[in-house]
């Protein structure tokens, strides 16, 4: 009878995860379709694009053949049709400006944009988790006091304003890291030379078996990593202290400490694990900022990702390129946030119901 039963919610809870995973990955389908659609919209507000990027460079007659060759003189829905049919073939045009498929843009730059959204999270987990922990530690105390201030001033400074502070103390004052770049000269030949060209440095550093070559990398990315990375810390920072100050007051947790439990022991063996459920959740919504602060980290950095080229795409009016990048960042973070839910509801049985 009891093999039965357990059994029995055995099979309800398989079900019921299943059904959730389900429902979270078909509600990206219009939740894509929303974004692409505004996104087309949005472009088109200002005219046709080849007259917002080269309007005032070519002649009435050189523009309207334009215009005309590019099929911008159609109806606009006829213009989203065969862009919405593009957009699911994985075509999303030609950029205007230096007439390059956009897809290309987006496999040479992405990567590097993907290395440093990873980065930034690493640097988010290894100061927001500990840092959040100390703070519920000494709660109401000094420690706690300074953490939170510094937490404020994590998520509220601009990226952009970080990146230059960080520049000019460990760049220009100190000397300590490069000040642009992904890489130096030294290291790109040695890639070369290895024939690494993944688009992800670190991997191709890893690959030339140099360990002073991936030091390169190491050292150019440490500043944009932490620019865009103590955006996130802050957050994390004041998750994990607000939910690990509830867990401490569980039931269970106080079970532990009349057995005579250090207070130490109970915030890093007992509390800290529940409290890191919310970090998870949340870590979804980060990928949007993330991805919005790579364009100011990336430009201040002269990193050249993504976020570099929309900025430039974006100087140069060449709204199709930007069309296109602005869609694969919506997706990105449409995905991103289907998988955190699912890692989510796996660690946390509540979600799914």
């Amino acid at each position: 009878m009891t093999r039965t039963l357990v059994a029995a919610q055995s099979k309800s809870a398989g079900s019921a995860l299943g059904r959730y995973v389900l429902v979270r990955f078909l509600l990206i389908i219009p939740t894509v379709f929303i974004l692409v659609t505004t996104v087309f919209v949005l472009m088109r507000a200002t005219g046709d694009p080849i007259t917002a990027s080269l309007g005032g460079r070519l002649t009435p007659d050189q523009l309207a053949e334009r215009i005309h060759a590019a099929g911008y003189d159609r109806p606009i829905l006829v213009q989203y049709w065969e862009y919405l049919s593009g957009v699911f073939r994985g075509d999303f045009g030609m950029t205007i400006s230096d007439n390059r498929p956009v897809v290309e843009v987006l496999t040479e730059y992405g990567a590097a944009t993907l290395e440093l959204a990873g980065y930034a999270v690493l640097v988010a987990l290894v100061l927001g988790v500990p840092f959040g922990m100390i703070s519920a530690y000494f709660r109401d105390r000094l420690p706690d006091a300074a953490l939170r201030i510094l937490a404020i001033l994590a998520y509220a400074t601009p990226v952009f304003f970080a990146g230059l502070i960080l520049k000019l103390i460990f760049s220009v004052w100190l000397g300590w890291f490069p000040v642009a770049g992904r890489i130096s000269t030294n290291g790109e030949i040695e890639l070369r030379k290895a024939d690494a060209d993944s688009g992800f440095v670190l991997l191709d550093a890893i690959r030339t078996g140099d360990p002073a070559v991936v030091g390169d990398v190491l050292s150019h990315a440490a500043l944009p990593a932490t620019a865009l990375g103590l955006l996130t810390a802050g957050v994390f920072l004041r998750l994990v202290r607000t939910n690990m100050i509830g867990t401490l007051g569980t039931d269970f947790v106080d079970a532990a400490r009349s057995r005579g439990v250090r207070e130490s022991r109970l915030v890093t063996a007992h509390a800290w694990r529940p409290a890191l459920i919310p970090v998870i959740t949340v870590a979804g919504m980060q990928v949007a900022m993330l991805l919005v602060g790579a364009v100011l980290t990336e430009t201040t950095f002269e990193w050249r990702g993504l976020g570099f080229q929309l900025s430039e795409y974006l100087q140069a009016r060449d709204f199709v390129a930007v069309q296109g990048i602005v869609v694969v960042m919506a997706v990105v973070v449409a995905v991103t946030n289907f998988l955190v839910d699912v890692v989510a509801a796996f660690v946390d049985p509540r979600v799914r119901f």
